[in-house]
């Protein structure tokens, strides 16, 4: 009997990691429309800053900024872009009305003016994290314990649905914005350049 309990146990254990990786190995795809460098500064603090889900009330004040700061970062993010200037430096600005800011006076930034569609990206990008919170195994046993039991129901269900819905909303408002925290477009043809001339090869 125990044996048997054990086993069925493990079994139930390798099922429910099997089950986490592919989901996030699914919702991985979607938080690539993050900026690399707040999705890492998360997964890095808050492990730290949960201890590890095992929360004070020091540790959720403290966990509740980190997710207020990044928040806000990916949220922001969607409104900078990035040009190249003379001697093929990149800059980066603030999208505004009338283009980029800072501005430059050797160059017009009127294509990089602020859009409707910088708005839904913003929107979109915040519900993206804010999905990545939701299934962190610290910080639901730092907030909501009681949701543990349904987090097997959660990672199938939610990186499924919010991958479609981002899916769908970043094809109807398409962006060729390269701000901070994302790739610029000069590596991204660097890398399509390379791979074609191999395909080639």
């Amino acid at each position: 009997m125990g044996n048997k309990s054990s086993s069925k146990s493990n079994t139930d254990s390798q099922e429910t990691n099997t089950t986490k990786k592919s989901a996030f190995n699914g919702l991985g795809n979607v938080i690539r429309l993050l900026p690399t460098g707040t999705v890492f500064l998360f997964q890095f603090l808050n492990p730290v800053l949960t201890n590890n889900g095992k929360c004070h009330a020091v540790n959720k004040y403290l966990s509740a900024g980190l997710i207020g700061v990044c928040g806000l970062s990916c949220s922001f993010a969607c409104f900078t872009d990035s040009y190249k200037g003379k001697f093929g430096l990149t800059y980066y600005g603030v999208a505004t009305a009338k283009g980029l800011w800072p501005g430059s006076s050797s160059m017009d930034l009127s294509q990089y003016k602020l859009r409707f569609g910088d708005f839904v990206h913003a929107f979109m990008s915040v519900i993206i994290f804010a999905v990545l919170v939701l299934l962190d195994t610290n910080t639901m046993r730092c907030f909501y314990p009681s949701f543990e039991h349904t987090e097997n129901t959660l990672i199938k269900v939610l990186p499924t649905v919010i991958g479609v819905i981002s899916g769908i909303v970043f094809a109807l408002f398409p962006t060729k914005r390269h701000g901070i925290g994302y790739s610029s477009s000069e590596t991204k043809t660097t890398s399509e350049t390379s791979t074609t001339s191999e395909s080639k090869a």
